[in-house]
Parts: structure tokens; C-alpha cells; sequence
């Protein structure tokens, strides 16, 4: 049976911006600001304040002393784009209809779908994911905008270029305003190769992400009557590996080779992400905006940890969590996840509530005292209360992932479309038609007892496994998200077998890394 068509992520936003009324007055001008740091790849243990042991971030560190460290942060979606445009839409990927790093891809998708036709060797028809943000959701920097607020974006954008670009979404400045998954054309070291109206020339061998800052740095020095609305999207410390060379001679010569953290390229680029971090704190300190600022500080997915490797080695190691970028496991979407509130956060306090980036929208309204548009839903929900230090109340958050990813670790040979539920300490995630005899199959853990998900529950619970697969069952229907169908052209291949990690922990040669 032909599957029933699905509404668009189009005719979603469209609604959206149908229901959609007027305007709050705009904001006083003692509101705070709003500094928003998004890293790239930042493992959950690749800062010291989270464990890490050796790559160094005292800068990071010291920020989680001012604020709340979040202990279960989640992204939206195990990679970029996605995770990205939760931030600005406080709504699930699956509703939005990205659910893969394609932001930077051509011929422009619109629209989210099914695929046509699969591989051989795939037992599903997966996604087509959109591709661009439509400009008809009315994102968080619209909507700070709106209320007053100086809008910036400094780095990584990757959800479309031109008019899905950030000028046409909110933002007043972007630098570079430039939509590719890397850092520049050329990576992060100068010549960095943009267009001449771009007009970001650096000095050879300068870092992208230190001269960012410094023009960070500029637009807040500028915001003495005006609140601001700053979006900091590194690029670190995602591919390409590419690092100060002074830096990853000095940390080759403190690896450790029985600790899980020792790529020296890996240390030398998170030094230049903490560097700039504290570059950006201490200059809201030198101009006293620091106590009027928000800062909130998270990654857009977990580390990634397939190959190719870096240097002969992982880039970095997620452990206690299991895999990582690309994957549902918990290494691929528990993130760090710090904030803070002047006033309001308990310095040095943590918190163990359920957080993901869907989130992050209604949250800093909420904190600003701004109500949304009227009309204007959230998938998400304000964690307000989990600042103040008082219980998080929420039900579920989901993970829709339903896509292939081939690149995943010697643990797990090739991600599966799939879907996950987190509600209480329980987490089942559904394989679609993994089964042999096709239907879905079910991983449940209890992550309170174990948080590297080992021990699979779900056949000594089927009564638990029922009620969760239920949540996922609504959540997929309100979402209206696109679900995996068997692949009519599947011919399995028996003597199919991903190769064994060769000696010395290298892996077989892996396909071109996904884009985001």
C-alpha cells in the first residue's frame, strides 16, 4: 500500500504564520542580553567541568562556576542543521522536516518526503530531508528582534543560503554570513578563501575563530543602550581537523595513551574554542555587561568518534555514553549544556533535568519576560524552573531520526532509522522494520542505572516497552513526521560483513564523512 502523503514542513509554517497576531511593546532597556554559544561536535565529556581529563577548558570551566551545568543536556537531533533549527524554532526536527545535516545541499528542498526508491542494501525507503529554514517560522532572533533587541550572528549558520539566510531570518549582522557544514572554504586557518563581499580577509595562519571574536567582541562593545541578541556558532571542534600547528606540538607532548582523550589535534582545537569562550566573557566583563547578560553555552550534538580517524587516532571518545555523532545512543545527542543567569542561577550548581535544544526558544522568552506571537506554538518548554533550582516537570522528549548513518564505530556497525523516547530515567528507542519478520524492533535502558546503555530491557519488560511506544506513536502522528517504509529493491546479501577494526584500533576505510 502506497503510503499516505504527509503535510509539509511548508504547509506547517505556513499555518503558523496565518495565526500569527500582533506584537508585544518592545523591550525595556534594562532587559538582559542574550550571549548564545552553540560549539560543533562538543562531546559531553570533552570539557574539563564534565570530566575530561585532557583536554583542557578553563575558561568553559570557569563560566559553569558563574551559572548551572546541566548534567542531561540533549540536541534535538544527533547532527547539525537539524539541531540548529530546533534552536531557532523551539519545535522537533521531525516537525520541521529536517532531520539531516543537509543545510548547505542543492537543488533547494522545501519539503520533507519519502524516498522513491533504496539501495540494495538497505531494508528501508528513508527520508528525504528538507533542507532550508523557511523563512515562514518566525525564529528567535525574529522574535527578539521584534522586542527591541540588537540581532548578530558570528559563525555557522547551515540552514540555507540567500533568502533562508540569516539576514532574512532575524539577524541584523552576520559574520560571514556564510552557510557551509566548515568553517570557511579553506578551513580555519587563513587564506580562509571567501567571496570578496564577504570581506573576511585574515592575516596567514590566523584562526577563523579568532578573528570572529574579535569582531564579536566589537558588536557588544557597541551595545551600551541597546540589548543584544548575540549568537556565537562555532565551527570547533568539527572537521576539518585542523588546528594552531604550535598548539598540536605542545599537546602531542601530554598524550596519555591509556586515556581515552588523547588526540593532540582534537586538544589544540578545543584550546582555541576555550580561548575564544573566555575572550568573549571577559570582554562582557570589561564593558560590566556581564551582569545583565545570559549566557547559555551547549553543543549541537554528541562527539564524533567514527572514522576516518585523526592523526592515526579517534577524535575524540565519548565514554561513559555510548557511540556518538550520527547515532540515537546517548553519545550522539547528550550534550554540555551550561547556563547562566545573573541574579537567578545558583553559581556552581547543577541540575539533573531533562533539557533539549527544542528548549532553548521558549526558555530565554520566558526569562525575558516576552510572551510569544499569538498563535505561535513550541514543541518545547520553558526550563525556567529548573533554573530557579525547583523540579522540571515534562513528559517526554524525543529523538526522530530516520535516516541512515554509516558511520558509526567498530560497537555499532551503521546507525538505523529510528526513534527515540526519553520520559523519567527510561529510554526506548524503536528500529523501524528491523525485525526479521519486518516489524519494528525495540532497545529499552534504564539510564539512571545505565547510562552507557549495556543492558537492553525491553525483553524482560514488554509492559514498559509498550507504554513508551505509544509516546512515540503520538509523537510521530502530531508531528506528522516522515517514517521509514520497507524498500521494495532490498536484496540481502548474506556475506555482507563490515571488516573487523584492524590492529592497532585503525579502521577500515569508511565512506566521506556526512556534511554536518
Amino acid at each position: 500500500m502506497k503510503p499516505l502523503a504527509r503535510p509539509t514542513c511548508l504547509t506547517f509554517a505556513l499555518l503558523v504564520a496565518l495565526l500569527a497576531g500582533g506584537r508585544a511593546a518592545a523591550a525595556p532597556a534594562e532587559r538582559p542580553n542574550v550571549l548564545f554559544i552553540l560549539c560543533d561536535d562538543l562531546g559531553w565529556r570533552d570539557l574539563g567541568v564534565y570530566g575530561g581529563t585532557y583536554y583542557k577548558t578553563p575558561h568553559i570551566d570557569a563560566l559553569a562556576g558563574r551559572g548551572m551545568r546541566f548534567t542531561q543536556g540533549y540536541a534535538a537531533n544527533p547532527t547539525c542543521s537539524p539541531t540548529r533549527a530546533s534552536i531557532m524554532t523551539g519545535l522537533y526536527p521531525a516537525r520541521l522536516g529536517m532531520t539531516l545535516p543537509v543545510g548547505a545541499e542543492f537543488p533547494e528542498r522545501l519539503e520533507a518526503a519519502l524516498q522513491t526508491e533504496g539501495k540494495p542494501d538497505r531494508k528501508l525507503l528513508a527520508a528525504e530531508s528538507c533542507n532550508r529554514l523557511l523563512p515562514e517560522y518566525h525564529t528567535l532572533a525574529e522574535s527578539l528582534r521584534d522586542h527591541g533587541y540588537a540581532t548578530a550572528i558570528f559563525g555557522k549558520w547551515h540552514l540555507g543560503p540567500d533568502r533562508y539566510g540569516p539576514r532574512h531570518q532575524g539577524f541584523d549582522t552576520a559574520l560571514p554570513d556564510w552557510n557551509s557544514g566548515h568553517p570557511s572554504p579553506k578551513g580555519y586557518l587563513a587564506p580562509w578563501g571567501f567571496r570578496p563581499e564577504v570581506n573576511l580577509v585574515g592575516q596567514p595562519g590566523e584562526h577563523i575563530e579568532d578573528r570572529l571574536t574579535t569582531e564579536a567582541i566589537a558588536f557588544l562593545e557597541k551595545q551600551r543602550t541597546r540589548p543584544f541578541f548575540l549568537y556565537f556558532a562555532f565551527s570547533s571542534p568539527h572537521s576539518p581537523f585542523e588546528a594552531k600547528p604550535d598548539l598540536v606540538a605542545r599537546w602531542r607532548t601530554q598524550v596519555d595513551p591509556g586515556n581515552r582523550h588523547r588526540n593532540p589535534t582534537m586538544a589544540a582545537m578545543i584550546e582555541t574554542l576555550d580561548d575564544n569562550v573566555g575572550r568573549l566573557i571577559r570582554a562582557l566583563d570589561d564593558v560590566d555587561l556581564a551582569r545583565n547578560t545570559i549566557i547559555v553555552l551547549t553543543s549541537d550534538n554528541g562527539g564524533r568518534v567514527y572514522p576516518p580517524l585523526v592523526g592515526g587516532l579517534p577524535a575524540t571518545d565519548n565514554h561513559p555514553l555510548r557511540e556518538g555523532k550520527g547515532t540515537i545512543y546517548e553519545g550522539g545527542t547528550r550534550v554540555p549544556l551550561i547556563v547562566v543567569w545573573p541574579g537567578t542561577t545558583a553559581p556552581a550548581s547543577q541540575s539533573d533535568a531533562v533539557v533539549s535544544s527544542i528548549d532553548f526558544y521558549p526558555t530565554i522568552l520566558d526569562m525575558l519576560g516576552i510572551r510569544p506571537r499569538e498563535g505561535q506554538a513550541f514543541d518545547g518548554v520553558s526550563v525556567v524552573p529548573a533554573l530557579r533550582g525547583r523540579p522540571l516537570e515534562r513528559d517526554a522528549v524525543f529523538c526522530h531520526y530516520p535516516e541512515y548513518f554509516r558511520w558509526s564505530s567498530a560497537l555499532t556497525p551503521g546507525m538505523l532509522p529510528s526513534c527515540s523516547v526519553r520520559a523519567g530515567d527510561w529510554k526506548l528507542i524503536r528500529f523501524f522494520h528491523d525485525n526479521p519478520d519486518g516489524s519494528d524492533r525495540f532497545e529499552l535502558y534504564d539510564l539512571r542505572a545505565d547510562v552507557g546503555e549495556h543492558d537492553d530491557q525491553a525483553a524482560a519488560r514488554p509492559e514498559k516497552v509498550a507504554e513508551l511506544n505509544r509516546l512515540i506513536d503520538t509523537f510521530l502522528a502530531d508531528t506528522r513526521a516522515i517514517v521509514p517504509v520497507p524498500n521494495p529493491a532490498y536484496r540481502p546479501d548474506p556475506d555482507a560483513r563490515r571488516a573487523p577494526a584492524a590492529a592497532g584500533g585503525r579502521e577500515p576505510a569508511a565512506p566521506p564523512p556526512p556534511r554536518g
